[in-house]
């Protein structure tokens, strides 16, 4: 086949990256559609730091305040450059023999848990700014639990609505998003430094600790980091739409870079901006709305209208992430059925021919997100709950690669693979080092309830959420994946490393593997 006229694929013949998937045992079925430009716009649309920060900013509020939020921002970006991406899949390639099909089978539940918790998490942060609008324009409309439930429900409906339906489209409505999250960015935050008239002072945004969760201030701020730890994730979802990205093997890991770096840039100068521009602290943490951004809008613009404003704009975001989140978490499903990891794989794996999408495993994602929702229904403290569910799922997923690859290492049985985005040993291992030791202390923190005394009501149920869920991933691995689930044929994953006979020096390279699907 002819290589593409796409500048963003020219390199690679259309038809190298569905061979290479063959070989690993996989047959081709969905549509290569996206290029960098529209990945880069998908991940973004997920990651969308300043947004994600925003939505929330009652955390960082209570737990430590500003310089929390800052300097937490400014280190958890730095260290996402050591985590990795395309979990199960790695953890299967690097990983021991013996170990090998246990530990890829647990990173992937512990993938799909996050990536669907983080979709019910972004649907509340949605319905949270769509009634806090309405709160604003009418103070005596009071906020109720399932109001905010409800919403959500819609949110992810509308999501899976653009999935089942508009799934052709989906590079170029990531492009368009790109564009208008960057025009959206900027708007808010010239309007908020150009309006707001009482901004704070530089010791209060960078320096006065604050602390309302009535815990010690050092508990406070290991509490804070949540929120800076929530605004940098996700970025791995190209990983898990490689078989719809022309030249996979190149353009994901650049995606997922550059997501990073935009995520990081533009968070850190809307988290100082917000900063200077909060009021009285207390007002913004207290806040009626029940978005701490919504009254920082209305503070600084002293208009319902301007508020709402800028708020709609982060609604028209949030509308676009459920889309890309509900996409990447139905594909994890389908990739990770395919393997046999779920009950009823060979019904959640199909993929409907004509329009290549996998209805049955967006179905099902749309479902678990809601579940995820109702969560609310029953505990004040389900908002944060599902944050931390969302949050520890990706970060236990991104921490077992670097942890076979350190014990691999340091056990003699690692695989050195080389390729053009491969690290000198010394330098990965340690890069490595850093990410295992970041994720391990957030994974740990997340379960930290958020507020003193703990009652039933306010505890944070994360722990035992996650533990039911293994639980079920137990039961799943004893009664049918012990039998059936399966990973990349490891043998033809070191030849195609190495450098296949058919294939060309500029084909090779370990991210081809991102994700295998």
């Amino acid at each position: 086949m002819a290589a593409s006229s796409d500048p963003e694929t020219k390199a690679v013949p259309g038809d190298v990256e569905d061979t290479t998937l063959a070989q690993m045992g996989y047959e081709p079925e969905l549509k290569r559609s996206f290029g960098l430009l529209g990945m880069i716009g998908f991940s973004f649309s997920i990651v969308t730091c300043w947004s994600a920060l925003g939505g929330v900013l009652v955390t960082g509020v209570n737990a430590g305040g500003p310089p929390v939020m800052i300097w937490g921002w400014i280190g958890i970006s730095c260290v996402s450059l050591c985590v990795a991406g395309g979990q199960y899949s790695w953890v299967y390639i690097l990983s021991p023999k013996i170990i090998r099909r246990q530990f890829s089978y647990l990173t992937g539940w512990f993938m799909i848990i996050g990536i669907l918790a983080m979709g019910a998490t972004n649907s509340f942060i949605g319905a949270n700014f769509i009634l806090g609008q309405a709160n604003l324009v009418n103070p005596d409309y009071t906020i109720e639990r399932w109001h905010t439930v409800l919403v959500a429900y819609a949110i992810t409906l509308f999501a899976a609505f653009v999935n089942l339906w508009g799934s052709r489209i989906l590079d170029r409505i990531s492009k368009g998003l790109l564009i208008f999250n960057i025009c959206a960015f900027i708007a808010t935050i010239v309007t908020i430094l150009a309006c707001n008239k009482n901004k704070q002072s530089a010791s209060f945004v960078f320096q006065d600790f604050q602390n309302f969760t009535g815990f010690s201030a050092s508990m406070a701020g290991i509490i804070g980091i949540l929120q800076p730890a929530f605004g940098m994730c996700c970025y791995d979802a190209p990983a898990h739409m490689c078989e719809e990205l022309k030249d996979a093997s190149k353009q994901a890991p650049r995606a997922i870079v550059m997501s990073v770096y935009i995520g990081a840039i533009t968070g850190f100068v809307f988290l100082v901006s917000v900063c200077f521009c909060i009021g009285d602290i207390t007002e913004v943490a207290e806040t009626s709305t029940l978005v701490p951004l919504i009254q920082i809008f209305f503070d600084s613009t002293q208009s319902n209208v301007g508020a709402c404003f800028l708020a709609t704009l982060i609604v028209i975001i949030d509308l676009g992430c459920a889309n890309a989140l509900l996409a990447e978490g139905a594909r994890s499903l389908y990739a990770f059925a395919r393997d046999r990891g779920l009950p009823f794989s060979s019904l959640i794996s199909k993929v409907e021919k004509k329009h290549q999408t996998p209805i049955v495993a967006i179905v099902l994602g749309t479902i678990i997100q809601m579940a995820f929702n109702s969560i609310y229904f029953g505990t004040i403290t389900g908002f944060n709950t599902v944050i931390a569910i969302a949050t520890e799922g990706f970060y236990l997923s991104y921490a077992m690669p670097l942890l076979v690859r350190l014990v691999s290492y340091f056990s003699g049985s690692h695989r050195q693979l080389t390729g053009p985005w491969a690290l000198k040993p010394m330098v990965s291992v340690a890069v490595n080092g850093i990410g295992l030791t970041y994720l391990l202390f957030a994974t740990i923190t997340f379960n930290f309830p958020s507020v003193s005394p703990v009652t039933p009501d306010n505890m944070n149920y994360t722990s035992a959420a996650i533990g039911v869920i293994m639980l079920i991933a137990a039961i799943t691995w004893f009664t049918t994946a012990r039998k059936h689930f399966s990973g990349p044929e490891v043998e033809i994953v070191q030849e195609i490393v190495a450098g296949h006979p058919h294939m060309s020096d500029s084909e090779e390279g370990p991210v081809r593997l991102v994700e295998k699907h």
